[in-house]
């Protein structure tokens, strides 16, 4: 094979290779569904669903409001027991994304349906932007806020306490008026933006759910995430975690940011379908 072949070829699959992860997959959207098990948790609550809609951040690349119409609708049809939006719901900079008003979006976060509720925690681009609008925007559209608070959640005999903690980076994060209200013998669910936080977690949280690391949104096989917003490196970067008896999983998100590409790492509605062990 001549060197002309050979660097057509080359450049080719660059190419191919580049339209996928800049244009393609970015724009995609998928249900991952995931069979969580752990081993507390309440019988009673076998087979919950939970959507995870972490970092839709609304008006990057691809993921406008009409793209945010289909992830509400896909969401809806798994009929999801509880849904969970883990922050970062705007993105203030995005090669080739624009802004979307937290109050847009939230009108449109607004047709989502759970029997237990639907619960949201700022993340650090909400946080940037303005806390409070955010906040407000999502409230005002029956969208529970819980920033470093509880509440007791039940459907069909299954009883929890959702904790919701404020982001790891900007926010409070005051774990312990996080769990304040939480009683003894209580199953407790917990979640937030940044998976950061997790080592400092006590025990007795059956679930925690977090976003944040958009799965690094490039994997490249044999090499893994090159970059991971994270002080843990790859450590928290995706999916189910166990680590001391305490479990943890990081959805990859939906949107992105800085850099409009993902590389087998697609957007995702995560489902969480969990079990005890």
């Amino acid at each position: 094979m001549s060197r002309k072949v050979l660097l057509i070829i080359i450049l080719t699959i660059g190419a191919l290779l580049a339209g996928w992860a800049f244009y393609i997959e970015p724009a995609s959207l998928k249900n991952n569904h995931e069979r969580v098990e752990v081993s507390s948790w309440p019988r009673a609550c076998n087979g919950r669903v939970i959507a995870v809609l972490a970092d839709l951040h609304v008006g990057s690349p691809f993921k406008g409001l009409d793209s945010l119409r289909v992830l509400v609708e896909k969401t809806n049809a798994v009929k999801p027991d509880l849904i969970l939006l883990p922050g970062d719901f705007v993105i203030q900079g995005v090669v080739g994304g624009y802004f979307v008003s937290p109050e847009d979006a939230a009108k449109v976060l607004a047709d989502l349906r759970a029997p237990m509720g639907v619960f949201a925690v700022l993340g650090n681009h909400d946080w940037w932007l303005d806390a409070k609008r955010v906040k407000q925007a999502l409230s005002q559209n029956n969208i529970t806020v819980l920033e470093d608070k509880s509440q007791k959640i039940s459907a069909d005999g299954c009883d929890l306490r959702l904790v919701g903690i404020s982001d790891f980076w900007e926010g409070p994060h005051d774990i312990e008026q996080a769990m304040s209200e939480v009683g003894v013998g209580e199953s407790v669910v917990a979640f937030t933006h940044n998976p950061d936080i997790f080592p400092e977690l006590p025990e007795g949280i059956n679930l925690t759910v977090a976003g944040h690391t958009h799965g690094g949104q490039v994997y490249i096989p044999g090499v893994g995430r090159p970059i991971v917003p994270s002080k843990y490196g790859e450590r928290y970067a995706i999916g189910h975690i166990v680590e001391d008896g305490k479990h943890l999983y990081v959805s990859s998100g939906v949107g992105t940011s800085i850099l409009p590409v993902r590389f087998l790492v697609p957007p995702e509605v995560t489902v969480l379908e969990v079990w005890g062990e």
